[in-house]
């Protein structure tokens, strides 16, 4: 019974610190920036849209425009290869 015990609690224990255990965040990159005097290039990427930068940056000298790190950042076409013998 006490063997019984001992087992429950430590499976209990590895549950707990498994589950508690934090996870690394992911890295987001937004599609909009609000560029302008003060901000490096490219800005404050931290708009999700459009409207939102536009809004954020309202009567503060600055303008949005789209996040270069999002905009070039095209994944390798899919596509036929032909290999030249």
């Amino acid at each position: 019974m006490r063997i019984a015990m001992v087992a429950i609690f430590a499976l209990s224990a590895v549950a707990a610190v498994t589950v508690g255990s934090p996870t690394p965040a992911s890295a987001y990159e937004y599609p909009y920036c609000a560029q302008g005097k003060g901000f490096g290039v490219p800005g404050d990427c931290s708009y999700s849209s459009y409207d939102q930068c536009l809004a954020a940056a309202s009567g503060r000298g600055l303008y949005c425009a789209v996040n270069p790190r999002v905009a070039y950042n095209h994944p390798p076409r899919r596509g036929r290869y032909y290999r030249e013998y």
